[in-house]
């Protein structure tokens, strides 16, 4: 293996960041579009290589510079982030090639190289997030990612300015979120001595249930990682960041963004946190899954009486993260399977929606709300049935990747006995096609009629990629469910252990 394929590991964070260095300073906007392509090509094919690696030797162990634990900072690639660095490859590069002329419509395009260098500080901090072994790393990606995200939400100011108070309200809760989380960082390394994932589960397990700085460590750290994972009552930076963001960037924070922090969460949970059972059996029980279930009808109820459809898109996220963290207070395989499925899923589904949002936004030259949108189906069809799809799949309609998730969490509840959990997410999901119902309504049968526009292949395109995708993960929905089968069992015989 070359020198290339060996530093894979680093290189798919450290690529994305040592680029975005360079392109901030081209001043062309298609040359600095055309350098990130390239990037996330190669970002791609590393990617493929590590997932091929992982399927032949298994978790791999990336140390820099050969420093073993405790002192030196590691990656870890297993079986609960392998799917989803393969997807957030993948992703990124479909978003991406939409991104350049939904961002020449919404930004100056003299910003574009600093636009594009901002994007790749993104995607290399979250896949920091996503492959870090160190829970002071994973504060030092939280700060990178952060600050990238804040300043590609304030380029949303040219078309209204409310981006900027969304940037600042991003700006102070998230710092509140990592001040939580940073000093529980703390509280670990004075007990252990260690910043080092598996080195730190073995340090606390010396450590009796009774310490209550452990658990004073504990619960900061999860209060920070909730923050910045948008799980409810700590979301309020998230409607307005997807709101007034550009429509490219609201596309990768909701379909990537929070799904990296929360891959990391529930590693929390079920890695180190697991050694004390009865802390987390009254995290989960008592704490996370209430949350959730209020998280479900509130997103949903909210997003019900939006009439600006970004808003309503960024609500309705409220309401599926909780369908997220709902599986994963069910303490055993098959919650912390639907919760990978469901992650999967959703990333799918919501960067859809926003992408075809997104195209909208930028023929109105305005907000989408549900007047402006009236009779859009006519007038661009091929953009308005891709939406169609991934808000079918949203409600969760058979033959589509979201109706898995749906399948996958009520397997959950019903083998567990939460019979009354199950009526509530029923009822919410009935909720749900209410509000979907409404875009339909005002799209696709409205009295205004309209000759069908010539739509840019250069954006549907991609749109239909990410639509197709949500069938045919549908239908053949096994390489998904292999994915979240592999990551639920790493974390639940991993925490056994």
């Amino acid at each position: 293996m070359n020198i290339f394929l060996d530093d894979a590991p680093a290189l798919v964070v450290v690529l994305p960041l040592l680029i975005a260095a360079i392109i901030a300073f081209i001043p062309s906007s298609r040359l600095a579009w055309f350098i990130t392509i390239v990037t996330l090509v190669f970002h791609l094919s590393l990617s493929v290589e590590l997932f091929q690696n992982f399927s032949s030797f298994g978790t791999i162990i990336y140390e820099f510079g050969n420093w073993p634990p405790p002192w030196g900072i590691s990656f870890k690639l297993d079986g609960v982030n392998i799917g989803l660095q393969l997807l957030f490859s993948a992703f990124v590069l479909v978003t991406t090639i939409y991104s350049r002329k939904i961002f020449l419509s919404e930004i100056d395009p003299e910003d574009s190289g600093k636009a594009y260098s901002l994007w790749l500080l993104a995607i290399g901090s979250l896949n920091g997030i996503i492959l870090t072994n160190d829970i002071f790393n994973l504060f030092v990606f939280l700060e990178i990612s952060a600050l990238s995200s804040i300043s590609l939400i304030s380029l949303g100011a040219g078309t209204n300015r409310k981006a900027l108070l969304a940037a600042f309200n991003y700006l102070v809760i998230g710092a509140i979120g990592a001040t939580f989380y940073v000093i529980g960082v703390g509280f670990a390394y004075a007990m252990t001595g260690t910043l080092n994932m598996n080195d730190l589960i073995i340090q606390l397990s010396q450590y009796s249930e009774g310490q209550l700085a452990i658990f004073a460590g504990m619960s900061f750290m999860l209060i920070g990682l909730m923050v910045k994972s948008a799980v409810f009552p700590l979301h309020l930076w998230l409607p307005p960041a997807y709101s007034y963001a550009p429509s490219a960037v609201s596309t990768l924070f909701a379909a990537l963004a929070t799904k990296a922090i929360l891959i990391f969460f529930v590693r929390i949970l079920y890695e180190v946190f697991s050694i004390y059972n009865g802390y987390l059996e009254i995290f989960l029980d008592y704490i996370l899954l209430p949350l959730s279930l209020i998280a479900i009808f509130v997103g949903t109820i909210i997003a019900i009486y939006q009439n600006d459809i970004k808003k309503l898109l960024a609500y309705s996220s409220i309401a599926q993260i909780g369908y997220i963290t709902l599986a994963f207070s069910i303490n055993d395989n098959s919650g912390v399977l639907a919760g990978f499925v469901h992650i999967f899923n959703h990333a799918l589904i919501k960067g859809g929606l926003f992408m075809a949002v997104g195209y909208l936004a930028i023929s109105l030259n305005d907000r989408v709300t549900l007047e402006s949108i009236e009779g859009y189906g006519q007038k661009y069809p091929i953009t308005s049935y891709a939406l169609l799809v991934c808000g079918l799949s949203l409600i969760g309609l058979p033959l589509t990747n979201g109706f898995i998730s749906k399948l996958y969490i009520f397997q959950a509840l019903y083998s567990n006995e939460m019979f009354l959990t199950i009526g509530l997410v029923a009822l919410s999901s009935a909720l749900a096609v209410i509000y979907f119902w409404k875009i339909v309504e005002k799209l696709f049968f409205s009295s205004k009629g309209y000759e069908a526009t010539s739509e840019d292949p250069a954006i549907y395109i991609p749109i239909w990629i990410i639509a197709l995708s949500i069938i045919y993960f549908g239908i053949f929905s096994s390489s998904i469910v292999e994915f979240s089968s592999i990551a639920s069992e790493s974390l639940i015989l991993g925490g056994s252990n």
